[in-house]
């Protein structure tokens, strides 16, 4: 039983496997984080462009 233990502390196969999971998500948390502000900010712009194109064109 010492053997066994001491083999799986010691293996490190899948490893990667981890720490690509880990490092995706990471990502998807920031994504959620990140965008709702980046949607607010991108609809003012589009709608400052559209009241501009608005009152050329008037």
């Amino acid at each position: 039983m010492k053997t066994f233990c001491r083999n799986l502390w010691k293996d490190t196969e899948g490893q990667d496997l981890v720490e690509y999971a880990l490092m995706v998500g990471l990502v998807a948390v920031a994504a959620v984080a990140v965008v709702p502000a980046m949607a607010t900010q991108i609809g003012t712009i589009f709608n400052k462009v559209t009241s501009t194109l608005s009152s050329a064109a008037g």
